[in-house]
């Protein structure tokens, strides 16, 4: 029988993981799903990423999923003469729509939407929080503010305004052009930036379409005021840990990761930890113990995925990463307060047949062990609301589009077949079901396996079939 680890592993890729060799040895190492950052490099770079990874994986014999994130609207202030600046605590400090070079009493912002969205007594953060000004007075072009927390300003640092909706799209231009290339590629997923509201999601959604599936990346406090909105539209939901920690006090962070862990995985829906989970690795062949702990609590909480960035990007040590972040998901997986947890935190089935199969589903494999769970779907539903149940046992999703076998790459639990076989009854049905567990190494002749489908075949949404087979 095959190992098995039901938690995901999201990659990110770039200089320390663009060859064939590199990324081959990440697939080898653990890694999933791998993660195009449209913040750093050329369309070309992410085509040629892409077309190794669809290379590697003809090679393995599995689907692997594609993420492209979009940058989205980054907020910073302007040129500073000489390149940096310092600003002192208790003194004044204007942002305007001046592009003269800025000094230690003014700089530029070039951004209206954030005046036309102040208040006074806003805070506004700049460098990712490491300074911090109150709004005293402002107007349509301008803001004059009090340094609270002073230090060094340097060119083109970033600005946030936390508590704040902003009147910005998340697709800036360059978005859509990225978005476009993206699309055409064939990715599987795309992450959205800076996410505020539910219209947000509606927007990329009139582009993108059914192409691929989208992710709301949820690092704006506004994001979590809207946070069940936001989730009911999206395909799926990304803790971005990074943005989140520097908008809110970092003890927060924690809480409200757990809370929308909790709210993702009731609504069915795959959501990823991201951003510094094993930071250290970027220059270290070993993580901290904290780090260690901060990936075995997102497990514990029964994420779908945990993700690298840096650490597998540009880091010196991008496949040990992953193999720690492999190690560590084991380790969690075969403690049996993790399967405790996990049963403490389901979530209640709703009155609804998809529903009341899956509920049955879970009932069924607790009682009978099976070495497998088998779902036929064409659009994903049916084994993600198998994985919503999380069962102890490998769902093997059967799909005869290749897309969303490779869609499916990020969710927990999922183990994605691309068929092509025509089913005409349930006994066709059982037949394949049974082969495919035992090509894929989760079953044995005499094995049970429980197989969850809908009839008739191909109608997305319609699970309405749970039948219990034996291997011959």
């Amino acid at each position: 029988m095959s190992t098995y680890r039901h938690a995901r592993i999201l990659a990110t890729l770039g200089p320390a993981s663009s060859t064939h060799e590199q990324i081959r040895a990440l697939v080898d190492a653990g890694a999933n799903v791998f993660r195009l950052n449209f913040s750093h490099g050329t369309h070309e770079d992410h085509a040629e990423r892409y077309r190794i990874i669809r290379k590697i994986e003809q090679e393995v014999g599995r689907p692997i999923g594609i993420l492209m994130d979009l940058q989205g609207p980054k907020l910073r202030v302007g040129a500073i003469a000489g390149g940096k600046t310092t600003l002192q605590a208790g003194r004044p400090f204007r942002l305007d729509l001046n592009e003269a070079e800025g000094d230690n009493t003014r700089a530029t912002l070039p951004h209206p939407e954030i005046f036309a969205a102040l208040e006074t007594g806003t805070d506004l953060l700049l460098d990712d929080g490491k300074l911090r000004l109150r709004v005293d007075r402002f107007g349509p072009d301008f803001a004059e503010t009090t340094v609270l927390i002073g230090g060094v300003l340097s060119d083109r640092k970033g600005v946030n305004v936390p508590g704040v909706i902003l009147p910005i799209s998340p697709l800036t231009p360059k978005d859509r052009v990225d978005l476009d290339f993206g699309l055409d590629l064939g990715v599987d997923w795309v992450a959205l930036s800076f996410v505020q509201r539910p219209e947000d999601i509606a927007e990329a959604r009139a582009l993108i379409g059914r192409r691929a599936w989208i992710m709301a990346k949820l690092e704006k406090p506004a994001a979590i005021e809207h946070l069940d909105d936001i989730i009911s539209q999206s395909d799926g939901i990304m803790v971005a840990r990074g943005d989140l920690g520097v908008e809110l006090p970092a003890q927060r962070v924690p809480v409200l990761q757990q809370r929308i862990v909790r709210k993702a995985r009731a609504a069915g829906k795959p959501v990823v930890v991201a951003t510094q989970m094993l930071e250290s690795m970027i220059s270290s062949p070993v993580p901290t113990r904290a780090e260690a702990s901060d990936v075995a609590t997102a497990i514990y909480s029964g994420a779908d995925a945990v993700m690298l960035s840096a650490e597998s990007a540009a880091g010196q040590y991008p496949v040990e990463a992953v193999t720690i972040m492999e190690h560590i998901i084991h380790e969690v997986e075969h403690d049996p307060s993790w399967r405790d947890g996990l049963d403490a935190s389901q979530t209640a089935a709703q009155a609804n047949i998809p529903d009341a199969i899956c509920y049955a589903l879970r009932g069924v494999a607790g009682l009978l062990a099976p070495a497998a769970t088998v779902a036929y779907t064409a659009s994903g539903f049916s084994a993600l609301r198998a994985s919503r149940e999380r069962p102890d046992a490998p769902i093997l999703a059967l799909t005869p589009e290749l897309a969303t076998a490779r869609r499916l790459a990020l969710a927990w639990g999922i183990h994605a077949v691309h068929f092509d076989v025509q089913l005409s009854n349930v006994s066709d049905m059982i037949t394949q079901a049974t082969n495919a567990a035992v090509r894929q190494k989760h079953a044995a002749g005499g094995d049970i396996v429980i197989v969850i489908a809908g009839l008739p075949f191909g109608q997305s949404g319609s699970t309405n079939l749970l039948h219990v087979a034996t291997v011959p």
